[in-house]
C-alpha cells in the first residue's frame, strides 16, 4: 500500500465572505494533527504556512515536545510531533515527501462542498492500494482551499455526508473522519 500524508493549508484559503485569505495556525491543530498522523501511522504531517513569523510559533511548539521539558514529560506526543514538517508551501512538502517515501506524491485535495470529480473513500484506498507513490491528502483551513488552487491536484475527496444541514466541522474533526474511513474497509 502506498504511504498517505496529509497537509493542512492555511493559504490560499476562503475566508467566510469567499475571498482569498490566509488564517493563523492552531496549537490545536498542530497537536491533533500529529497524533492523528501517529495514530494511524502516517509518514508525515505537513503544516504549510507561506509566513515565515507564523511557521517560526509552530517550530517554538514543537522545539518544547521534542526537544524541551514536554518531551520529557510525554514521550507519545514527542514521538507524534516529530512527524510534523513545517513547510511554506505544497510543493516544498510533496519534495520533502518525495524524499522520504523516495517517489514524487500525488495529491488529494478534500472540500465541504461535493463536487462531480470527487473520489469515493473505497476509490482512494483502492489507489493506495495499487499505487507506489505516496498520496498527500490536503485539508485547508478557514472555509476551505480557495478553488483555483484546487485545479493542481490529482483528485477530489468526496466530503464527509452530514446527516444535517449543519456543516462545519473543525478541521481536526474532519481529518480523523477521513483519514479512519481511508483506512477502513467496512
Amino acid at each position: 500500500m502506498a504511504e498517505l500524508a496529509i497537509a493542512l493549508l492555511h493559504w490560499p484559503i476562503r475566508s467566510r465572505s469567499g475571498q482569498v485569505t490566509c488564517t493563523n495556525l492552531t496549537n490545536f491543530d498542530l497537536h491533533d494533527l500529529a497524533r492523528l498522523a501517529r495514530t494511524y501511522r502516517l509518514p508525515r504531517f505537513y503544516l504549510v504556512h507561506p509566513y515565515q513569523s507564523q511557521r517560526l510559533v509552530a517550530h517554538r511548539i514543537l522545539a518544547y515536545w521534542r526537544d524541551g521539558k514536554g518531551g520529557e514529560m510525554n514521550p507519545d506526543r514527542r514521538e507524534a510531533m516529530g512527524l510534523v514538517r513545517v513547510v511554506s508551501n505544497l510543493t516544498d512538502a510533496a519534495v520533502d515527501l518525495e524524499g522520504c517515501c523516495g517517489l514524487l506524491p500525488w495529491t488529494v485535495y478534500t472540500d465541504a462542498r461535493s463536487d462531480w470529480r470527487n473520489l469515493s473513500y473505497p476509490a482512494l484506498r483502492h489507489k493506495l492500494r495499487r499505487r507506489k507513490a505516496p498520496c498527500l491528502l490536503a485539508f485547508g483551513t478557514g472555509w476551505g482551499i480557495e478553488p483555483n488552487e484546487m485545479t493542481s491536484c490529482d483528485y477530489f475527496l468526496e466530503p464527509i455526508a452530514a446527516t444535517s444541514d449543519y456543516n462545519h466541522l473543525s478541521v481536526r474533526s474532519a481529518a480523523s473522519i477521513i483519514v479512519d474511513r481511508i483506512f477502513r474497509s467496512h
